[in-house]
C-alpha cells in the first residue's frame, strides 16, 4: 500500500473509536493497548490514570474539566493536550513546600495554598505541549468544554492504575 492509502484521524473526548490492536501471527494477550480519550471519557477531573509504563515512567491521561488541586514534583513532567484549551498556572515554591528527589517519585498535592513567586502562566490547546518545571506548583484550569491531558511523569502515590479496565485482553 503506498503512503497515499493511509488516513491520520484524530481523536477527541467527542469523538473516538476504542483502542484494540491488530497483532500479526500472534496472540493480543501479549499487547497493552488503550485510548486517552476512552479513559477519560470515564474518569473524575484530573484523575491520574496510568495507560503506559516503562519501569518509573509513565504516562497518565487526565479528564481537564474545571479546575485542578494544586500539584508539584520533584521532577520535570511534561503536560501535552490532546483535546480541549487548559491554562496551566505555575508558582515557584518556597522551600518548604518542595518535595525532595529521594522521598518521592510522581506528583504530589500541594499542602493548602503555594507560597512562592509566580511564574505565570500557559494557555495551551490540542497538540501543545508545556514544560513542568520540579519543585514549582501547577494548577490546571479548564474553562470551557472538558478536555484531555497526557502526562509524561514517574509513577507516584497519584497514578491511578486501572489495567483490568482499560486494557484490550481478548
Amino acid at each position: 500500500m503506498t503512503a497515499t492509502g493511509y488516513q491520520t484521524r484524530f481523536g477527541s473526548l467527542e469523538d473516538f473509536d476504542k483502542g484494540h490492536v491488530e497483532p500479526i501471527a500472534d496472540d493480543v494477550r501479549h499487547y497493552a493497548f488503550s485510548n486517552c480519550f476512552e479513559i477519560a471519557s470515564k474518569s473524575k477531573p484530573y484523575e491520574k490514570v496510568v495507560f503506559g509504563q516503562n519501569q518509573i515512567y509513565v504516562l497518565e491521561t487526565l479528564r481537564a474539566e474545571g479546575t485542578s488541586p494544586w500539584y508539584t514534583c520533584a521532577h520535570d513532567e511534561f503536560a501535552l493536550v490532546m483535546d480541549g484549551e487548559l491554562e496551566v498556572h505555575l508558582i515557584k515554591l518556597d522551600a518548604s513546600q518542595t518535595v525532595a528527589d529521594v522521598e518521592k517519585n510522581g506528583a504530589v498535592r500541594v499542602k493548602g495554598e503555594p507560597k512562592g513567586q509566580k511564574m505565570g502562566w500557559m494557555k495551551l490547546s490540542r497538540g501543545h505541549q508545556g514544560l513542568l518545571p520540579k519543585n514549582t506548583a501547577y494548577q490546571f484550569r479548564a474553562p470551557g468544554e472538558p478536555g484531555v491531558i497526557v502526562l509524561q511523569t514517574c509513577k507516584g502515590e497519584l497514578s491511578v492504575e486501572k489495567w483490568a479496565e482499560i486494557c484490550q485482553t481478548h
